[in-house]
């Protein structure tokens, strides 16, 4: 493994440009078996479409957990499976039921910042989102001391500690997005512009509630977030799932939200404080949280509470020598659902995301069930719940129907390419497990070249279903097309890529298109099935490289076998 690692570390590092020489075509056949299902890549685009076509459907009401969309959905895919001879994967049943509550936050609340010399009355929407994952009709916070805390990080293997020296109980605090490595661009300090998982919004919001804090504020930044104000508007209006909690109030802050930057500023300012320059501070090691003079928070929110029940869907193809050592591919099934706020179009269909990569596992399924029979299981899991936080995948990684220490690796699908092939096959989290060496080999066979993810700083690797199981210790592979386009080139992918960011992420517009060209999905998805077939025939397990965090896990995890 060692020569193959080498080369992909120059691959990541030079971007292999001669392989987009003019005249360099990617095959995307070179590996696969001749008595396969879809045996050419065209066929495969017509697999996705056909799927595609129905999961995005205004039929399907955006497919949000708990919901008359998510009936239609699993229905569907059971009885695609079934079609393709492909049996359950839990048992006799093709589900696995994830215990959820729905909570739908009413609209009217408003955030009041109070102060000697400050006043403001922050509006949901517009200036301010706010929830709770308490799980509870009514939560108030009222008079709460609003502190700074930087970026809100607590992480003793580096030597930093943003509530040192401060007790936060009972208190409102206000954190950056993203972490210091980003904002310094330092590579010595976190992972510098890549964001590490202190970066995450979602751990911001968890060491705030072990800090004793009431209420935990993000201030949004376009840049260092990854996305727009309308990107946290969207996803956090309408109804929220999360996983039922044995705890209701005692795990979690009473409020979590976001400030839009100009809220965030002027409290600042009417704390006699400067944004730009406490920001700047935070950044540096031995940051210090500032309370904000004497401003004091106060928000209620109600919430309508829905408890009920979703479903991952999985289903298997039995190895033949050593079923018990499996292969899961995941893609995330659900999107936003509908949202009766929004005026005029409110479903939210979630074409590409993901009715894209739900149909990925479809077609992947149709191939591996015409392939030779596999000596490892072959597993297909389509997720509930990834837009609410990854809750399925985090269900099935703590409550696992196939051992963990069994997994041999996890491939994930989101979002795949709707603008043709291209010659780049980007690696989200590069250098993370031998999964890239195999990687490797399946694309320099179709004529391609491994990159590195262009924007680290987002955190994409922390954001989709495979990081459940990296949590876990499983080596997980998230990889996608890139933008050098095979037909019209890099700046021609990057433009598409900035264009659906821009105008369909999360928004109603994430429509299917029959226009769309499958072309650079369908060889993704044959990258995929060759990595399965190798790794299916193998005995070995792919190991994290050295350095990486989950490592340790995998080596406790297998230990145990």
């Amino acid at each position: 493994m060692t020569t193959g690692f080498k080369t992909l570390l120059t691959l990541l590092t030079l971007g292999l440009a001669s392989c987009s020489q003019e005249g360099v075509e990617p095959s995307g056949m070179a590996r696969l078996p001749a008595d396969t299902a879809a045996s050419s890549t065209a066929e495969i685009e017509a697999i996705l479409h056909r799927h595609i076509e129905v999961l995005a459907s205004d039929a399907y009401e955006g497919r949000a957990p708990a919901t008359p969309g998510e009936e239609k959905t699993i229905a569907y895919l059971q009885a695609e499976f079934e079609k393709l001879g492909v049996g359950p994967g839990n048992g006799d049943s093709y589900f696995q039921a994830v215990a959820v509550t729905e909570l739908t936050t009413s609209s009217d609340a408003l955030l009041y910042l109070q102060g000697s010399d400050y006043a403001a009355t922050l509006n949901y929407g517009e200036q301010m989102m706010m929830g709770s994952q308490q799980q509870l009709p009514f939560i108030t916070v009222q008079g709460s001391d609003v502190v700074f805390v930087g970026y809100g990080i607590v992480a003793p293997e580096r030597n930093w500690n943003d509530y040192a020296g401060i007790d936060v109980t009972d208190k409102t605090v206000v954190i950056l997005v993203n972490d210091p490595g980003y904002a310094t661009q330092d590579a010595s300090l976190f992972n510098g512009n890549a964001m590490t998982y202190y970066g995450r919004w979602t751990y911001k919001y968890e060491e705030a509630a072990r800090q004793g804090a009431a209420a935990a504020l993000i201030v949004h930044e376009t840049g260092p977030a990854g996305y727009g104000w309308d990107v946290v508007s969207n996803s956090w209006s309408g109804p929220q799932i999360g996983l039922q909690a044995a705890d209701l109030n005692g795990s979690r802050t009473e409020i979590e939200g976001w400030l839009t930057l100009d809220s965030a500023e002027a409290l600042f300012d009417g704390a006699g404080l400067d944004y730009v320059q406490l920001k700047a501070s935070a950044a540096i090691p031995g940051f210090t949280a500032v309370p904000l003079a004497d401003i004091k928070a106060s928000v209620s929110i109600k919430n309508s509470v829905r408890t009920s029940v979703s479903q991952n869907v999985i289903a298997a193809i039995p190895g033949t020598a050593r079923p018990d050592e499996t292969i899961i591919y995941t893609a995330h099934w659900d999107h936003l659902g509908v949202n009766p706020e929004v005026p005029g179009d409110n479903i939210y269909n979630g074409a590409a995301d993901n009715a894209t990569g739900t149909a990925g596992l479809l077609a992947l399924a149709s191939l591996h069930s015409q392939a030779a029979p596999a000596e490892r299981s072959i597993v297909f899991l389509a997720v509930t719940a990834e837009e609410s936080g990854l809750l399925g995948s985090q269900w099935y990684a703590e409550h696992p129907i196939y051992p963990i220490p069994g997994t041999v690796a996890n491939i994930n699908m989101d979002n795949l390419n709707t603008v043709g092939r291209t010659y780049d096959v980007v690696v989200v989290g590069a250098n993370s497990s031998e999964l890239e060496i195999y990687l490797e080999e399946a694309a320099t066979a179709q004529g391609r070249y491994l990159e590195a993810e262009p924007n680290p700083e987002r955190g994409s690797y922390y954001r989709s279903d495979h990081f459940n199981f990296a949590r876990v210790g499983v080596p997980a592979l998230y990889a996608e097309s890139g933008e050098d386009n095979v037909e019209f080139g890099k700046e021609y992918g990057a433009l598409q890529a900035q264009d659906y960011t821009d105008n369909r992420y999360h928004a109603p517009s994430d429509e299917y298109d029959p226009e769309w060209n499958l072309g650079g999905a369908a060889q993704d998805i044959l990258l995929y099935f060759d990595i399965a077939q190798k790794l299916s025939g193998e005995t070995s397990f792919p190991e994290w490289f050295e350095g990486n965090e989950f490592k340790n896990i995998r080596e406790l995890s297998r230990e145990a076998l």
